[in-house]
């Protein structure tokens, strides 16, 4: 089974292609251009270095979200577009999950921390079992100190990636009571290559599927016309317009009842 792989959920634009169990290439640039001029150039690179034509492609996987508003919608475009165009399916992927995916096999708890601004973190916490990765807490939007503390709770060693370790660090250093480290900067941002990993085990399940490409969850294979980012939370410009709405509406509340007591006074004279 050939898989592109696409993740565009943060500031690195990465683009991999894998065959069953192998990774074929993978592309990634975390440098001032935006997603917009690199992720289809990337793309086309990457597939004239194989001598793979896109039509030579059976799936392509993508980190659905959360991240990036716009790079999540850019990737979204690019993996629907193609995805219809040669009519294959889509294999969305939590982008924390692939974060964690990042580090195969660590030893301990995997904690990624992707910077969500608004003093939070998406985060989530991981380990694996058997080769394959095992989900503890789901991904989520949340305050750093509250998934400190649950690691605190939980009493293991933790491995920390993803660009919020450098905004927590002080925190963590000064919180978080069980031995710790932060992963190599080689494996600290989002990979194409661990997004296209891990849909290929949650696809063909152990090793052994993975080597023959044998399809076991067909069940995750999404229509590219129905795939829609998980965005985890709304947009600044979602929470604005609601903000206005609500001032606008207990505007009007208060306007209401000051004529009803002005009605009532004038009933009394």
């Amino acid at each position: 089974m050939r898989l592109l792989a696409l993740d565009s959920s943060g500031l690195v634009a990465s683009v991999a292609v894998l065959e069953n169990d192998g990774l074929l290439a993978e592309y990634s640039v975390n440098y001032k251009k935006t997603h917009s001029q690199t992720l289809l150039p990337m793309l086309d690179e990457v597939m004239r270095m194989l001598g793979i034509p896109k039509e030579g492609l059976d799936a392509i996987a993508i980190a659905e979200g959360p991240g990036s508003f716009t790079g999540l919608r850019i990737g979204a475009a690019a993996a629907k577009g193609l995805g219809l165009a040669l009519q294959i399916p889509i294999i969305p992927v939590e982008t924390v999950d692939a974060l964690a995916y990042n580090l195969y096999d660590t030893e301990g708890l995997i904690c990624p921390m992707m910077d969500a601004r608004r003093a939070q973190v998406y985060t989530g916490i991981y380990c694996f079992r058997d080769h394959m990765l095992q989900v503890l807490r789901p991904q989520k939007p949340e305050a750093a100190e509250e998934i400190v503390q649950e690691l605190n709770h939980m009493g293991k060693p933790v491995t920390v990636l993803g660009d919020g370790t450098d905004v927590c660090r002080e925190m963590l250093k000064r919180q978080l009571r069980v031995p710790w480290s932060v992963a190599p900067a080689h494996l600290q941002k989002q990979r194409a290559g661990a997004v296209g990993a891990l849909a290929m085990e949650r696809l063909c399940g152990n090793t052994e599927g993975r080597k023959q490409g044998i399809i076991l969850h067909p069940e995750l294979l999404t229509d590219p016309d129905s795939f829609a980012p998980e965005y985890l939370r709304k947009s600044q410009a979602e929470r604005e317009r609601e903000a206005r709405m609500k001032a606008s509406q207990e505007k009007n509340a208060g306007n209401r009842m000051t004529g009803s007591s002005s009605l009532e006074r004038s009933g009394r004279k």
